[in-house]
């Protein structure tokens, strides 16, 4: 099936932004929103240059902000005439030694990659039920296998949790008509990526993007990209013993 017209959420950089551009090449019709409405606008004026086929409609919108996001998802949804694919990708990388005297930092990555997640997760199932189906797309992580030491082992608790709920929600609609995709992106060159102190196998953001696209457009139900050497890798993660973790940190 083709998703013709998808919503993304932190579309204004890095995956959200390279996602929005390899769905345009696509000639898919983009609904994009994000914190920084600049940004957005310049992407817009961007991808329809490049592809004058395309409809893209743009929104300001802090996912913290709950109330407003069921508010966003439906201007763009009418401005669109509806969405048929979500991908629930906003999020952010803070965070801090646990016990390190910043639970701040943990906490904002908690109500941002978790939280918010959810409350777009209730959205964009409200407006498939309505539609008849849909596709929902969860933007997780390869540390949602495994808890990891240092500033990332609040992230990697959030997006254990983005991982668990897309499992759930696979249970729920097991054969329609929503399908339910969970990514688990390895390292990705991307804004996100360039503040943290791990470039292990770190790939190229359209390398990552694009592997990325190709698992969403399968609509797999759970997929770790780029499939090499990170498949192989999150098996390796799942077994280890906690103290030999500390290189994914």
């Amino acid at each position: 099936m083709t998703r013709r017209r998808i919503l993304i959420t932190g579309a204004s950089s890095g995956l959200g932004a390279g996602m929005a551009r390899a769905f345009a090449a696509k000639g898919r019709d983009l609904a994009l929103c994000a914190r920084r409405l600049d940004r957005l606008d310049e992407l817009k004026a961007e991808l329809t240059e490049s592809h004058p086929g395309i409809r893209v409609a743009v929104a300001e919108l802090d996912v913290n902000d709950h109330e407003q996001v069921p508010k966003v998802f439906a201007a763009l949804a009418d401005e669109l005439g509806g969405i048929d694919r979500v991908v629930v990708n906003a999020g952010i990388g803070k965070g801090w030694t646990l016990g390190d005297g910043k639970p701040w930092a943990n906490k904002a990555t908690l109500e941002t990659n978790l939280v918010a997640a959810l409350i777009q997760i209730e959205t964009a199932l409200e407006m498939f039920k309505k539609a008849g189906s849909g596709h929902l797309v969860l933007i997780s992580s390869v540390l949602a296998n495994k808890g990891v030491p240092g500033v990332k082992a609040a992230y990697a608790a959030s997006k254990a949790g983005v991982s668990s709920l897309g499992e759930s929600l696979r249970a729920e609609y097991p054969s329609g008509p929503i399908a339910v995709t969970v990514i688990e992106p390895g390292y990705i060159e991307s804004e996100m990526t360039a503040k943290s102190n791990s470039t292990l196998l770190m790939v190229d953001n359209d390398t990552g993007v694009a592997a990325m696209v190709a698992a969403i457009e399968r609509e797999r139900g759970r997929a770790v990209v780029p499939t090499w050497p990170w498949a192989p890798l999150v098996r390796l993660l799942r077994v280890l013993p906690p103290r030999l973790t500390k290189p994914f940190a």
